[in-house]
């Protein structure tokens, strides 16, 4: 069953992000993680695209196969393309067909400064028709609330977004965001302009400063008064940004919820603790 399934038969998806081991680490180093993760019930995991080659490409296909096998959760394959060629994506499918994946959420990938891009998948949606033709996939898809950084505004992101979906994309995860209302907006506009696939909520726990700092970097995330006046507040203090941070998750969360959100994707940067505390948190919302 695809995971785009899921949601015609639960009132709300709950789902994690994880990421591969660093380059340097063994691959055993994530299945503590995901021990406790499962414990958790979510709905699917997602691992995002190892970096390094086929060496990465090879890792997320064998964690998302674990996730799977050892695990009994749905997995949700991350796959790039910037930096592919047609023939490297196609042996990044024939690894996870390999270890029994059926979901990818399709991405375009970061530039990487210094490295030309590869020319043969020019967008997102490129990679999404290209895995759609070879049939045997469910093709997921990225969005972004406050538009994509290189977009000229948020309208013609959703154009943008739509033949994404027209691709064959059946789901769609929200890029990280703090202020609710931008999402709401996005979601408007997103319905308006005819996508009505289900719109999974990426909330990610800010726990760190630097953490902030690197991630609004490289989305664009806004930051809301209130967010800043926490990170103000608690800055110098590590025990209290971090219990402050998923506070505010959990905030966000449960004002989704209330909105009728089909989904929330947490971005758990392999930290069980921030999931197990905002998942029980929020456990009885996630029945309603």
């Amino acid at each position: 069953m695809s995971i785009a399934k899921l949601f015609a038969q639960k009132n709300v998806v709950f789902s994690f992000e994880i990421f591969p081991p660093k380059r340097d680490s063994s691959i055993h180093t994530i299945w503590s993680t995901l021990e406790e993760l499962r414990d958790l019930r979510p709905d699917f995991i997602s691992v995002t695209y190892g970096a390094g080659g086929s060496g990465g490409r090879s890792v997320t296909a064998q964690i998302a196969g674990a996730i799977r096998q050892r695990y009994g959760i749905p997995p949700l394959a991350h796959l790039t393309c910037v930096n592919s060629t047609r023939q490297e994506v196609e042996e990044s499918l024939r690894q996870l067909r390999e270890e029994g994946v059926e979901d990818i959420l399709a991405l375009r990938g970061d530039l990487v400064p210094g490295v030309t891009p590869k020319t043969d998948f020019t967008y997102a949606s490129d990679l999404v028709d290209f895995i759609r033709r070879q049939g045997g996939f469910s093709l997921s898809g990225a969005c972004y609330p406050e538009g994509h950084t290189q977009a000229p505004d948020l309208d013609t992101d959703i154009q943008n977004l739509r033949r994404k979906v027209e691709a064959g994309a059946e789901h769609l995860i929200s890029q990280l965001f703090f202020d609710n209302d931008s999402f709401y907006r996005f979601a408007e506009k997103a319905r308006a302009a005819g996508i009505s696939v289900p719109i999974e909520a990426g909330i990610m726990p800010v726990v760190n400063a630097k953490q902030i700092l690197r991630m609004v970097s490289l989305c664009g995330a806004s930051l809301p008064p209130k967010f800043t006046r926490m990170i103000s507040r608690y800055e110098q203090n590590p025990s209290a940004l971090r219990d402050a941070g998923i506070a505010y998750a959990i905030d966000q969360i449960v004002d989704l919820l209330a909105q009728g959100v089909e989904g929330i994707h947490l971005y758990t940067m392999n930290d069980p603790d921030v999931a197990r505390r905002i998942s029980q948190a929020v456990e009885n919302l996630r029945e309603g």
